[in-house]
């Protein structure tokens, strides 16, 4: 399989949940699409509890549990809410293309947010981080 659009939303969801998903297929805009699905779903507040385990435990199964993060977990996940906010897209593919810097620039809009460079941080990997310069509501 050459990426994660060949699987629909509850196959992505399903085969992530239950770990039997390529790990080369989870990449940045497969992690967007999972907070998409799940937010979608379930709501945004069930969404961050939803992925904060399931991605630490795939993470965790691959023997990769240092790979993940908290506060850039989170930070996705509020990140792709506030901008579903906005959408006028149905669907992922479509939502990914009308807010490419989702995808492009998401290191940027972490800047907006944190003083500190989140995605090297270790206090970042294991707790989350209050935003300290601009709260995820005011994400443009």
């Amino acid at each position: 399989m050459a990426d994660h659009y060949q699987l629909t939303d509850s196959e992505f969801e399903q085969s992530f949940e239950n770990r039997s998903l390529d790990p080369r297929l989870f990449n940045h805009e497969a992690h967007l699409r999972l907070a998409w699905i799940h937010i979608t779903k379930y709501g945004l507040e069930q969404a961050i509890v939803n992925l904060s385990e399931q991605i630490y435990n795939f993470a965790y199964n691959l023997g990769a549990k240092d790979k993940f993060n908290t506060t850039v977990t989170l930070a996705a996940v509020r990140a792709v809410y506030h901008f579903m906010l906005k959408a006028e897209s149905k669907n992922f593919r479509d939502f990914i293309n009308e807010f490419p810097q989702l995808k492009n620039n998401f290191k940027g809009l972490s800047a907006q947010h944190y003083d500190i460079n989140i995605f090297d941080s270790e206090l970042a990997r294991s707790s989350f981080l209050e935003p300290d310069r601009l709260p995820f509501d005011c994400i443009k």
